[in-house]
């Protein structure tokens, strides 16, 4: 992998420091040294400590990553909505894990993806989760295809640079306003390992919706995330008193064999080139056979 940079500050700069501006730790700048990398100044061969001038150019061979050998390669569908050398955007089916689990099969999107970059000649076959699903919730999921990708996209987890957004079909006695905010905080249920509750001691998480249609005591709402705690969207919507349609560990209305939650939307910086991306990925056959059953028309 072959990263390169030009140089714009007026002022002379340590290369280390240059590295550090754009994003790179210092673990891997000691991979670099130590584990087959390199780093060129206009060509030539620089250590860190070297000084840069406006203009020139930084070219960074990253060292080679080592596959983990706990992700099996295993075919599988993988479709695709964004792909360059930096990011692998897809869209996960209903049904699929996002990752391996323990003792279980090796059929998860994790598992895919390793299968599709080893057949597609990639540079590293080495699996970089930056976004997950729940198995039963649909949708987009990011993949970095190096570790670097990795590192600038999780930062922009924890900023506003990333936002991803999800349709929902929920029920409940009380209508859904036609925007709203649930402020609540999370943690694990007592009475089930699996489950995550409303906690007075949890961790703060906020989701904030728009009702796109209602009837009935039904809602197609679009859901926008602003923190990322487990089952948030599914346990938000139970503790008002909306489960999602199809959550049977909510509690649910069972009109759906899985969760109605769909990742459609994703807006994203690209990490080297600074183009903001705008990602879709269309409501799922099941799911719009259930908003055309219930008379949910946006």
């Amino acid at each position: 992998m072959l990263l390169k940079w030009i140089v714009q500050d007026e002022r002379p700069v340590r290369l280390q420091k240059f590295l550090v501006q754009q994003g790179m730790s210092m673990a891997q700048m000691t991979r670099l040294k130590f584990h087959g990398g390199a780093i060129f100044v206009n060509h030539k061969q620089r250590k860190s400590a070297f000084t840069l001038h406006q203009g020139d150019v930084v070219r960074v061979l990253m060292a080679p990553e080592v596959p983990a050998d706990a992700v099996v390669a295993t075919p599988g569908p993988v479709d695709i909505v964004y792909e360059d050398r930096d990011l692998l955007v897809v869209n996960k089916p209903a049904g699929t894990a996002s990752i391996p689990a323990a003792n279980k099969a090796d059929d998860s999107m994790a598992n895919f993806v390793k299968y599709y970059l080893q057949q597609s000649g990639a540079d590293s076959t080495s699996i970089h989760v930056v976004t997950r699903l729940d198995r039963d919730t649909s949708g987009l999921m990011i993949f970095a295809k190096h570790s670097f990708a990795h590192t600038l996209l999780d930062r922009q987890l924890h900023s506003k640079s990333l936002d991803k957004q999800y349709l929902a079909i929920s029920s409940g006695p009380v209508p859904l306003m036609h925007h709203g905010w649930l402020v609540l905080r999370l943690g694990l249920s007592s009475d089930f390992y699996m489950r995550r509750a409303v906690t007075p001691d949890g961790k703060k998480s906020v989701t904030e919706y728009r009702t796109l249609a209602q009837t009935g005591p039904y809602a197609l709402t679009r859901v926008y995330l602003h923190t990322g705690r487990t089952h948030q969207i599914r346990v938000h919507f139970a503790s008002i008193g909306r489960p999602l349609v199809g959550d049977s560990l909510y509690g649910g209305e069972m009109l759906l064999g899985r969760q109605a939650l769909h990742c459609s939307d994703l807006y994203i910086k690209h990490p080297f080139t600074g183009e903001d991306l705008h990602l879709h990925a269309p409501l799922t056959s099941d799911m719009q056979q259930l908003q055309e059953q219930l008379g949910l028309k946006k």
